[in-house]
């Protein structure tokens, strides 16, 4: 088994550095480039995964059995929601797909349904206006399109 981890830690090394390479290929932002562009949050998920990597190839897992449990249904939940959450995050905006997929995460480990929800916007509105004003980078609003911010 610490052969297979070997391998995906190299092709995902390879993902890393073709991630990195495209974030690069990214053009400037219209009135030039600032300190945050439109590569720097790509460039920092490429040595993430890159670093990441790197461990799995030099560490790997000697028991990396899966687990078919209640904890491997509760994975593919998570996937299922992140996947819904990049779909939905142009029409519903990021304020309401971020307080849903936060929510339904947040739930599903066990918190009750309305802090986790609670929880998902706060951390939305949150998040929403440090990019808005703190970093001057426009999420989508989606369905929240008519609160345009300055």
């Amino acid at each position: 088994m610490r052969l297979n981890d070997r391998i995906l830690g190299i092709l995902l090394i390879v993902l890393a550095v073709a991630y990195g390479w495209g974030a690069t290929q990214l053009p400037a932002p219209f009135g030039g480039s600032g300190a945050v562009g439109p590569e720097t949050f790509p460039l920092l998920l490429a040595g993430l995964l890159g670093l990441s990597s790197l461990y799995l190839v030099v560490r790997p897992d000697p028991d990396n059995a899966w687990p078919l449990n209640r904890t491997g249904v509760e994975l593919i939940i998570a996937v299922v929601v992140l996947v819904l959450y990049a779909m939905l995050l142009a029409p519903l905006g990021f304020i309401i797909s971020t307080t849903l997929a936060v929510g339904t995460l947040c739930w599903r480990m066990g918190s009750t349904p309305v802090r986790a929800y609670l929880t998902g916007l706060i951390s939305g509105v949150v998040v929403f206006l440090l990019f808005n004003f703190a970093l001057d980078l426009a999420l989508p609003l989606g369905l929240l399109g008519f609160w345009e911010m300055g």
